[in-house]
């Protein structure tokens, strides 16, 4: 009986894990029955949107979008199998009347069956609308519709429909799943300096617990929303044995605690973990501490201000599929290159090479990111994370095109992607120093830089950050400045143009890059690298025409009207 159960049990996992698709990473009911579940994942960056749409019946399906969440002006699309084969249209409606086919056919059909009383329709659309009679897909919680009949004779309705709204491109769960409890890391009554940048450090233990937990939501707990820049929590090696407090990077807090597992920075909100992965705590591991760090922007100096910010984190003993850890990539925060001033667009690079993983981790694997928070300070316009694998760009892993820095948060890639080892990520910053006089260095004030992805990714390894820094040796000798205090001089007294900007830009990327590998204790490699071209990935063209449409999924004569009606 016993082998009986665990051969039902690793048959169970392995049906979990078969039915796990990265390119479908959300989902919700639809209606209170549980007989309509909607799957989606989307990609921003080719502006197309993946739909799986699984409805108890063995009749047709209807789907769309509602301004109002009623039948007036929405986008439809309506499908099912029939007894002369597969049908799928997309439509809009007028009113409460039967909807009417679209001269242009912008839903793109990818598969479609029934089986079992159920029909599965997977279908691909574009997240902008592709004409009037479509409805854009945005940031904000849309109204989506279904209606469903018993047989594949289109008609009215009564009780097989409804609207949810749903925030699709920025999308949190919301789950509470059983045992659910949460707990706090803050600072206490802490006065803030009265500096204008200030990093203040706290080692705490957390909770113990003698089974693991999964933390699956964690929320900012913000006192003074004018003061606090951004918050990090870092989960510190075995060898933290004691409570400690104090300004950070300084010796006492210079080399512990690395491993980075929470970030909130200005303008963020709640992170909800997806249903597969949440954040590991406790088990059999006795006590384990972690470093709070709060970065305290007063520009005006203020005194007596009193902090208690902090983070609280959602966990359940109901785990999930995979334990998940945050990745810190980009651009290693020190002084040793500037941004000029009066600069419209000045880029910066930072090079995680995955190749170099396993000289600091005996068991290294194939990263699955699945959310990214990017930082800049105040100067950064846009940052973009790209993928190269072979030597070849492949993909964006995320890309902001106008960075704001009063709005940082962490975002859901809309599916899972997929690191491998050897793969190389460039986290590449544009900022603009135009209104600025003065060289703007990289390091740890607002008014310096930074350039930095937190990767969120499973399965979790014992990996602080993959990050790079320019060969300070090599571009004080390209720029003709062999000692440290004459490169600086040269920095401070050159005259700040058009072209002496550019010069110094592409300096930087032509030469060759110090790439940084650490784990979450104090392993760390050291190799060289070099800056890859990044190339802006254009967004697919909207879809429209059968010539899209999977043929043997759509009546000939449907394609043939259609074409009539667009010619």
């Amino acid at each position: 009986m016993g082998q009986l159960s665990l051969v039902l049990l690793l048959l169970s996992a392995q049906w979990s894990c078969a039915q796990e698709d990265p390119l479908l990473p959300f989902s919700e009911h639809l209606d209170p029955e549980n007989n309509v579940r909607l799957k989606w994942g989307f990609d921003e960056i080719r502006g197309t949107i993946l739909f799986e749409l699984t409805v108890n019946t063995s009749g047709w399906v209807g789907f769309g979008f509602s301004s109002k969440g009623g039948m007036t002006g929405a986008d439809i699309i309506i499908g099912g199998v029939g007894p002369k084969g597969s049908y799928f249209t997309d439509r809009h409606a007028g009113g409460n009347s039967m909807p009417t086919v679209d001269q242009q056919q912008n839903y793109k059909l990818l598969s479609l069956k029934e089986s079992d009383g159920k029909t599965v329709m997977k279908f691909q659309r574009s997240i902008e609308s592709c004409d009037e009679n479509d409805l854009p897909i945005t940031n904000l919680p849309m109204k989506l519709i279904y209606a469903y009949g018993q047989s594949d004779d289109i008609m009215y309705h009564s009780n097989r429909r409804g609207t949810k709204e749903v925030n699709l491109l920025k999308y949190m769960p919301r789950v509470n799943p059983p045992n659910s409890k949460y707990f706090d890391m803050t600072m206490v009554n802490f006065t803030v300096p009265d500096k204008q940048t200030y990093y203040h450090c706290k080692t705490m233990k957390a909770p113990t617990f003698d089974r693991k937990q999964h933390i699956y939501r964690i929320e900012p707990f913000i006192t003074n929303i004018d003061l606090v820049h951004h918050l990090l929590l870092y989960r510190c090696p075995p060898s933290v044995t004691e409570l400690s407090e104090a300004e950070c990077y300084t010796t006492l807090m210079a080399d512990e605690c690395m491993e980075n597992t929470a970030v909130w920075a200005v303008g963020g909100g709640d992170f909800e973990l997806p249903e597969m992965a949440g954040l590991p705590i406790g088990g059999n591991v006795g006590d384990v501490f972690y470093r709070l760090e709060v970065h305290y922007n007063n520009p005006n100096k203020s005194a007596g201000r009193v902090d208690n910010s902090g983070l609280r984190f959602y966990y359940t003993s109901e785990l999930r599929q995979h334990d998940a850890a945050v990745l810190v990539t980009g651009l290693v925060v020190a002084p040793g290159y500037a941004i000029p001033p009066k600069a419209k667009s000045f880029l910066t690079y930072g090079l995680c090479d995955t190749a170099y993983i396993p000289q600091v981790l005996e068991t290294p694997h194939d990263l699955q990111v699945f959310s990214l928070m990017m930082h800049t300070h105040l100067a950064g316009r846009k940052v973009r994370v790209g993928h190269f694998r072979g030597g070849k760009q492949i993909d964006f892993l995320a890309v902001d095109e106008n960075y704001d820095f009063e709005y940082q948060d962490v975002t859901n890639l809309g599916k899972t992607k997929t690191v491998k080892l050897g793969d190389k990520l460039l986290v590449e910053c544009t900022y603009n120093t135009e209104n600025r006089t003065t060289l703007t260095w990289g390091g740890l004030s607002t008014s310096e830089e930074m350039c930095l992805a937190f990767l969120y990714y499973y399965p979790a390894m014992n990996l602080s950050g993959c990050m790079s820094f320019p060969n300070v040796t090599t571009l004080r000798s390209e720029m003709g400045s062999p000692s440290l205090n004459a490169w600086r001089n040269m920095m401070y007294n050159m005259t700040w143009n058009n072209t002496s900007i550019n010069q110094y830009q592409q300096t930087l990327k032509r030469i060759d890059q110090l790439v940084i590998i650490a784990d979450s204790f104090t392993n760390i490699s050291r190799n060289t690298g070099t800056i890859p071209d990044l190339k802006v990935v254009p967004p697919a063209p909207c879809m429209s025409g059968c010539a899209i449409k999977s043929l043997a999924l759509i009546s000939p004569l449907l394609c043939l009207a259609v074409h009539w009606a667009s010619s």
